[in-house]
């Protein structure tokens, strides 16, 4: 099937190219570039809303500013589709979040229009400031424009970095993209004039003058006059909050209307002094039908048939992790008035909106703020209830601080459901959950579990709501579960201990998480090649089953750790055990395998765990080698 008609985007490859077309011509390319990104994105899956949404800003800042020399920042990233397809990736982008192909997200190695990479939230304005700031110590061309979301900035990070913008001088520009209309008032013709009146240089000009005399009169009369300057303006456009952080507020004003961007970005562009803030308002979603319409069900999409917006259905199945948590969380809660959930706002992500469908008054979407969100969970937790804080893995470590001075040092007890544990696939190394067992089972006082399929999800979950002796952590993968039947009721846990799965005499492989199907596979494989294998699911990182570990280190040949985290996790704890108890000499063999030491990028997430080393056949492959090892003691599997 052909793509749609592109007369004007084919003229464009770079962002030189489209600073040649008049601009009359940029509305006729905006359009055409959206039905590029709906074509694109209709083969591969991916972002959709949120791309759609910033088509017309896209074109206005490459037209306005002198991109690479001037650094376009976008926060998060995932709305950058239309930027690569202007910036020589057009050829590519029918790869996107394909192995090899290209990132969901800006990335450094990608392209020099990328300056900074970004999957998370809220880094833009300081990154930006840090390219700002170095240009003007080092005398450099060029101006940093940071775009964010208003849902990024609902994170403090966004408002330190503006406490500290005044540094940068006129070198920094902050686009407030505002797709949620949380923030603005109705945009219309008026106030799109207002922003372009006080972005001119003119206008800068008379208010430069009249600072400069304002300073020559008394103190009171100078604050009168400043104020009377910031009150009027925040009045006419709102704006107060960013000017008293130290920006020249501009807006709002409609993101979609050339005619408004482009002399209000070149009067930025121009602007002689200070930090600026331009607030637009955008659609999600818009110009394509299907996602105006739900925006919320085309922020992230499947393949999808682009006439009529129906998107490829996923054959049935087991059910998805993150439903089994908010389903049994929610069905707790019925018995359980101190049960509450908080995200941070990831509530389908997690499944908190299951559990919010039913207990909305417990339930707490805090913004995308997650060191807010485990502080939050700690002071319910003193105060006697029993909070759920459900936050994907990798969106965790923004809160380790947290997590390490407000949880585990005061022993209270915060439930962490962390979701998207291991490899997530298209998402790549920015989203995957890899590090999770190595930071958390270092505290102490912390409980940390890991479910090796959705029944023993449902029994975790049953379990951490009844451990009230501390803080507890159990992860769970992106994606469906395996099948295995599910429990009427939920049993509760005891803390620390493992259960073995299949029994053997000469090899023993010890599973953390959804390992476990693999290391059955390969025990069968084993099994063939006449190696009597137990399989054990150890279910607890911390703290370990040292009987049931100290038992098959006695009585097996080769013992290999397997686990879907980076190093430092279950294989580093095993073998500080082993060494503990002296086992290193006499003649064991242990080998861990774990994700590699590097960040893997996206692809398929078998072929993500196939590149890993962690399925059946490397597994196979491990043990035979141990047993083909010469020498004795204490060796990892890889390097």
């Amino acid at each position: 099937m052909n793509g749609p008609s592109t007369p004007l985007l084919d003229q464009v490859n770079l962002p030189a190219d489209l600073r040649r077309l008049q601009t009359k011509q940029l509305p006729q390319l905006a359009d055409e570039l959206r039905q590029e990104m709906i074509d694109a994105v209709g083969s591969t899956g991916g972002h959709l809303g949120s791309g759609l949404g910033v088509v017309e800003l896209t074109v206005a800042i490459h037209y306005v500013f002198d991109t690479p020399t001037d650094r376009l920042i976008w926060d998060v990233g995932h709305q950058a589709y239309p930027h690569k397809i202007l910036t020589g990736r057009r050829d590519r982008i029918r790869t996107l979040r394909q192995g090899g192909g290209l990132s969901g997200f800006t990335k450094r190695s990608e392209s020099e229009y990328d300056p900074f990479g970004a999957a998370h939230s809220s880094t833009s304005i300081s990154a930006g400031l840090g390219f700002a700031v170095a240009n003007k110590l080092t005398g450099s061309a060029g101006k940093a424009i940071a775009v964010i979301g208003d849902g990024a900035m609902s994170a403090g990070m966004a408002y330190e970095a503006m406490n500290n913008a005044e540094a940068a001088g006129n070198r920094l520009v902050v686009i407030l993209n505002d797709n949620d209309m949380s923030i603005a008032p109705p945009v219309g013709g008026l106030s799109g004039y207002l922003a372009r009146l006080v972005s001119d240089g003119r206008f800068l000009g008379l208010r430069d003058l009249a600072k400069k005399v304002a300073r020559k009169l008394p103190q009171p009369l100078h604050r009168a006059a400043k104020l009377t300057d910031e009150y009027a303006r925040g009045m006419a456009m709102g704006g107060t909050l960013f000017e008293e952080l130290g920006f020249y507020y501009v807006g709002p004003i409609d993101g979609h209307d050339l005619d408004q961007l482009i002399p209000v970005l070149e009067n930025v562009r121009d602007a002689a002094e200070g930090p600026c803030l331009v607030h637009v308002v955008t659609q999600k979603g818009k110009g394509y039908a299907p996602a105006e319409s739900a925006a919320d069900k085309y922020h992230g999409v499947q393949k999808f048939d682009v006439i009529t917006g129906e998107q490829k259905k996923s054959a049935g199945g087991p059910p998805a992790y993150q439903n089994v948590f908010g389903e049994t969380l929610a069905k707790l809660a019925e018995t359980d008035p101190r049960i509450c959930a908080i995200t941070a706002a990831m509530p389908g992500g997690t499944g908190v909106d299951k559990f919010s469908a039913q207990h909305p008054e417990r339930t707490f979407d805090v913004g995308i703020a997650e060191q807010h969100a485990v502080t939050f969970a700690a002071g319910l937790a003193a105060q006697g209830m029993r909070p759920f804080c459900a936050i994907y893995s990798t969106f965790l470590q923004r809160a380790f601080d947290q997590v390490v001075h407000d949880v585990a040092i005061q022993n209270l007890p915060v439930r962490f459901a962390i979701d998207r544990a291991g490899l997530v696939g298209a998402d790549g190394a920015t989203h995957a959950g890899s590090f999770d067992v190595t930071y958390l089972a270092t505290l102490p006082n912390m409980v940390v579990m890991a479910a090796a399929d959705e029944a023993e999800l449902a029994h975790m979950t049953y379990t951490a709501a009844l451990h009230d002796s501390g803080p507890i952590a159990f992860r769970y993968p992106r994606g469906n579960g395996t099948g295995v039947a599910m429990p009427e009721t939920p049993e509760r846990l005891e803390i620390g201990k493992g259960r073995i799965v299949k029994q053997g005499s000469k090899i023993a492989l010890l599973s953390l998480g959804t390992r476990l199907a693999e290391a059955l596979k390969a025990a069968d494989q084993l099994e063939a090649r006449g190696l009597s294998t137990t399989v054990a699911d150890l279910r607890f990182a911390k703290p370990l089953d040292t009987d049931l570990i100290r038992k098959l280190m006695a009585t097996h040949e080769v013992v290999v750790t397997v686990e879907e985290g980076s190093i430092g996790g279950l294989g580093a704890h095993v073998l500080t055990l082993a060494s503990d108890l002296g086992l290193t000499d006499a003649g064991l063999k242990i080998r861990t395998m774990r994700l590699p030491d590097l960040f893997q990028d996206h692809d398929a997430p078998d072929k993500q765990y196939d590149l890993a080393g962690l399925n059946a056949p490397q597994i196979v492959d491990t043990v035979l080698t141990a047993l083909r090892h010469n020498s004795t003691g204490v060796e990892e599997a890889r390097a």
